[in-house]
């Protein structure tokens, strides 16, 4: 861990684990030391590169308000996985390329990925509580989210998405090579339509109350306030679509493991865990709402999902507690170019083989209406930061539980 230290007296001190912080990410940390409510200090996960408004890879405490963007606008994006009972030894060698082959295209079958949503809607008790809550606090706020978002909602649970979103099949890198489900997926458009509403909600509550911001990607909501508490039912309603959308996902993934693996095949140590969220948590002595964004909880004993980039290892992790970054760690291997940037100076070939052996599509050209499958290479593995290097960084905040290799990669 490093310190940057403020240059002004009213700022809070900047602390890291990461080999260096790229100036975009650094300028949005120095921001984010000079609002007057942050408790103790800042703190940058390993993973840390530029987002919107606050780094991803960052996590902050403060006192009594939320920062819409500081949780950002994929609420609940997170991780599951779950250990299966069967190695890959279990087959003959030659006959697993066609068996991952085949476990691969029947997730993809079942799982929309990339923009596609089901066509009917997803029964979710979550749903029915929510419109409850909502239509007897704030009558008319899905007007404002429009019936077309909502309609969107209805059918999403289930799905995917695009971007560095993956259901992948791994093995665990030891001597029973045991098969794991890994996926990250997070509140699809819901989450954006939350984020997007209440950021602009409270850019002109500051605009009106006249609150000095360091940027205005920065605005906040005082907790007590009206607007505050509609924000923290909807984002917690957005954590719980999230969740509810891996763990159905992941069913999906073991009834086709259990398949083609065999029925004697048993599901164990399963992990459900946000990376972008905020909750009120105390730390050193005080309560706070502590704002993850590509950040996740470390708590001491805490099972936790660190994964890499297409191609390369994940880990699956447990939490030292450590006070000095709010008992964190990061969320992935993080980036260190952004996604035209890759595409434009990345080879295929060199992809090719960095990806090894791994099954997956193949890769393709960005484009937001991208249907084929393909991968664009703003995905590709050097597009991400060293996944070893991270979790190097980052040894006292997390111990290595199980470290997994990739076998097959579906994308969105």
């Amino acid at each position: 861990m490093d310190i940057f230290h403020p240059e002004n007296d009213s700022d809070v001190p900047i602390y890291f684990w990461a080999d260096e912080v790229e100036a975009g990410a650094y300028y949005q940390a120095t921001n984010l030391a000079k609002l007057p409510f942050i408790f103790k200090h800042v703190a940058l996960m390993p993973d840390v590169h530029e987002g919107y408004g606050m780094p991803i890879g960052g996590v902050i405490a403060c006192r009594d308000v939320v920062i819409p963007n500081a949780v950002g606008v994929d609420i609940g994006c997170g991780m599951v996985a779950v250990r299966t009972n069967v190695s890959i030894y279990n087959f003959p060698q030659e006959e697993l390329p066609g068996l991952l082959k085949k476990i691969h295209h029947s997730i993809k079958r079942d799982v929309p990925v990339g923009f596609n949503i089901h066509n009917k809607i997803q029964p979710w008790d979550g749903f029915e509580d929510y419109l409850q809550k909502t239509v007897a606090d704030q009558p008319g706020w899905l007007d404002k989210m429009s019936n077309k978002s909502w309609d969107r909602a209805l059918k999403s649970l289930g799905t995917l998405g695009g971007g560095n979103h993956f259901i992948e099949i791994q093995k665990s890198h030891d001597q029973q090579a045991e098969i794991w489900l890994m996926i990250h997926s997070g509140s699809r458009n819901l989450g954006k339509v939350i984020a997007d509403y209440y950021n602009r909600e409270a850019l002109a509550m500051c605009t009106k109350w006249h609150s000095k911001l360091p940027h205005k990607d920065l605005a906040f909501l005082p907790v007590d306030s009206k607007l505050g508490q509609d924000y923290l039912r909807d984002m917690n309603f957005a954590l719980k679509f999230a969740y509810e959308n891996r763990q159905r996902m992941l069913e999906s993934g073991k009834h086709h493991l259990k398949y083609y693996l065999g029925d004697s095949t048993v599901f164990s140590e399963e992990i459900n865990i946000h990376h972008n969220y905020a909750s009120l948590e105390n730390h050193m002595g005080h309560n706070v709402w502590v704002h993850r964004k590509g950040a996740t909880s470390a708590r001491e004993g805490e099972l936790g999902i660190i994964p890499g980039s297409m191609g390369t290892a994940s880990y699956i992790v447990i939490g030292k507690g450590n006070p000095m970054s709010f008992m964190s760690c990061s969320h992935g291997a993080g980036r260190k170019m952004g996604r035209m940037d890759a595409c434009r100076t990345l080879k295929e070939e060199d992809c090719n083989k960095a990806m090894g052996e791994v099954v997956f599509d193949g890769w393709g050209k960005v484009s937001r209406g991208k249907m084929d499958g393909t991968v664009d290479l703003g995905e590709a593995p050097g597009a991400y930061k060293d996944i070893d290097t991270v979790i190097e960084n980052q040894r006292d905040l997390v111990k290595i539980h199980t470290r997994l290799l990739p076998l097959a990669v579906v994308k969105g």
